[in-house]
């Protein structure tokens, strides 16, 4: 999932960059706030990797 999200933000960077050149400041200020939710989705879940890896497996009981 985290690599998905990062090839999404590379394609909305080009974006940007094309609607920066062409003067589409509606689409800069839109591709902008994507990004923003896109890498604070893409914290999140790396966060939530991080930590579920920290808490292992859990054992079974002993009998």
């Amino acid at each position: 999932m985290i690599s998905r999200l990062t090839d999404i933000e590379t394609d909305l960077e080009q974006r940007r960059q094309r609607a920066h050149e062409e003067g589409w400041l509606g689409e800069i200020e839109g591709i902008d706030l994507t990004l923003t939710f896109l890498r604070s989705k893409r914290d999140e879940a790396s966060r939530l990797s991080i930590r579920n890896t920290a808490l292992g497996t859990p054992g079974l009981p002993s009998r």
